[in-house]
């Protein structure tokens, strides 16, 4: 029995294994996302408790709770690109985040990952991107409340 080759799972690409993409508009300006994003409280939401980080391209680092990987691309109101893993992957993944924003009071926060090893790994990560931006939501809520 032969293998069909052109079927592919959801999420599934032909060079990079499986990828997932969230998405979200916060009702705050890029400058606000970016701050917030990079911020201790930002950073926790995404990347884990991080001693000092200073998103630099080629900085490494490891989380309290396992998260490890290096920054590649950091532009800063623009694009966050890095090599990023769980405790207990075989390989790490490629994490992109972009802020997008045509309007000076909404900014778009993208998630992208690409590079996952499984079609339940690529779920897993959906959801977990979409609690992030839900949190991030219910934060920056806060500072336009202020």
């Amino acid at each position: 029995m032969k293998k069909d080759e052109n079927v592919k799972m959801v999420g599934q690409t032909a060079s990079a294994g499986f990828q997932v993409g969230v998405r979200r508009t916060l009702p705050i300006s890029p400058e606000q996302s970016w701050a917030f994003l990079t911020s201790s409280e930002g950073l926790k939401l995404w990347l884990g408790t991080i001693p000092t980080p200073t998103l630099k391209e080629g900085e490494t680092f490891k989380s309290d709770e396992g998260i490890t990987g290096q920054f590649r691309v950091v532009k800063p109101l623009k694009q966050i690109r890095l090599k990023w893993g769980k405790m207990g992957w075989d390989k790490p993944s490629t994490l992109q985040i972009r802020l997008i924003s045509d309007k000076p009071d909404r900014t778009t926060i993208s998630f992208h990952q690409e590079n996952l090893d499984h079609a339940n790994t690529r779920e897993q990560m959906k959801l977990h991107w979409e609690e992030v931006l839900a949190a991030m939501m219910d934060k920056t809520n806060l500072l336009t409340e202020r």
